[in-house]
């Protein structure tokens, strides 16, 4: 009797321990190194991913020795790029579709935001109900001629208003932002996804989103690479690809510990407090993070036709001076491999892994 009890027992942990060491992290290569760049000043919801792969050991299992540095803006990351200072950029598309002309020539090989990431909001108490309610309005931006611009301009002029019906006003983000809106010093934002679910949670306010009808389901944030770096480089690349897959797994099955990897990675406090506030960012930002559909077969992949929709989208705003052709700025070509591997098994580790 003792044996037939112990025999179940001893199934069991060996499952379990098979299961941790086919997660568990293995030593990175020397000369697997790759070198990413963000752009943005800062990790935000949309470098989860980045920060959970690292501090998972996701990128360890690949055989990757990956850091990523924020350089500031979109427009810098992608510079530095096309100028060889990097392997990967994590940025949105525009500065790439707006410097084909002038010589830029990157790829976009995994998509970051199934989403378009910009749209006009109000805070949820607001009077405007409606675009055209935005007349003699005045529209909170990051900065002064930011992308946000394009959709609101398109939705505005949608709904009947002329560019002198309304004004835009820099007003930054986190907190700086946030206060503008809160102070009422501008009646609306035109800002990305990303900066409206930080806010939701921080400054613990609601927003009446208004979405571009034409751009809501075109992604326009990705990671890209040379075209050299992809065929000098294939390799590294859809492991990078595969680790942002578990990655997204991860922080859409176990939020609580993807918050904790994201405060490491991004060197911040990790307190209890801390935890739960990016764990209810994470949240909130879940419909933008490319898990969002969790049985997706392509998480990453990037619609070549919603980029095509795009770049026309640019031309005719006068952002772009040629209308650069889809698969000269998109591949799927590492999307396969990134989602090759037993996702049943890897998100039963995921949900199994508790803070300290």
């Amino acid at each position: 009797m003792r044996t037939h009890a112990f025999l179940p027992r001893c199934l069991a942990l060996i499952a379990g321990a098979v299961l941790a060491l086919a997660w568990a992290p293995r030593p990175a290569l020397a000369d697997d190194v790759l070198n990413v760049l963000g752009g943005s000043a800062a990790p935000t919801m949309l470098d989860v991913p980045d920060m959970v792969a690292k501090e998972a050991g996701f990128f360890t299992q690949e055989h990757l020795s990956v850091d990523k540095q924020f350089v500031g803006t979109a427009f810098t990351c992608t510079q530095l790029l096309a100028t060889g200072k990097g392997d990967v950029c994590s940025a949105s598309v525009e500065p790439v579709i707006s410097g084909y002309e002038k010589g830029v020539r990157l790829t976009f090989f995994f998509n970051r935001d199934p989403l378009y990431d910009y749209a006009v909001a109000v805070l949820a108490d607001s009077p405007i109900k409606t675009l055209a309610d935005f007349k003699g309005k005045t529209l909170g931006e990051y900065t002064t001629g930011s992308a946000a611009e394009i959709t609101a301009n398109n939705q505005l002029g949608g709904a009947g208003l002329r560019k002198s019906d309304y004004t835009f006003l820099p007003i930054g983000g986190g907190a700086q932002g946030l206060l503008a809106m809160t102070s009422h010093k501008v009646d609306g934002v035109a800002d990305p996804d990303a900066e409206m679910a930080m806010d939701s949670v921080i400054g613990n306010v609601k927003f009446r989103i208004f979405r571009d009808p034409i751009l809501s389901d075109v992604p326009n944030v990705g990671y890209m690479s040379s075209p050299a770096t992809i065929q000098n480089k294939p390799d590294l690349l859809r492991r990078y690809a595969r680790a942002m897959v578990k990655a997204d797994l991860f922080a859409h099955y176990n939020p609580a510990v993807a918050a904790r990897y994201f405060l490491l990675g991004s060197n911040q406090k990790v307190t209890p407090d801390s935890i739960a506030l990016i764990e209810k960012q994470i949240e909130a930002y879940e419909q933008s993070l490319p898990a969002a559909n969790p049985a997706s077969t392509r998480i990453g992949y990037f619609p070549a036709r919603g980029i095509a929709i795009y770049a026309k989208y640019l031309y005719d705003a006068g952002l772009a001076h040629v209308i650069v052709p889809a698969d000269a700025v998109v591949t799927n070509q590492f999307i396969a491999y990134a989602n090759d591997f037993d996702k049943k098994a890897f998100i039963a580790w995921a949900k199994a892994q508790r803070n300290p």
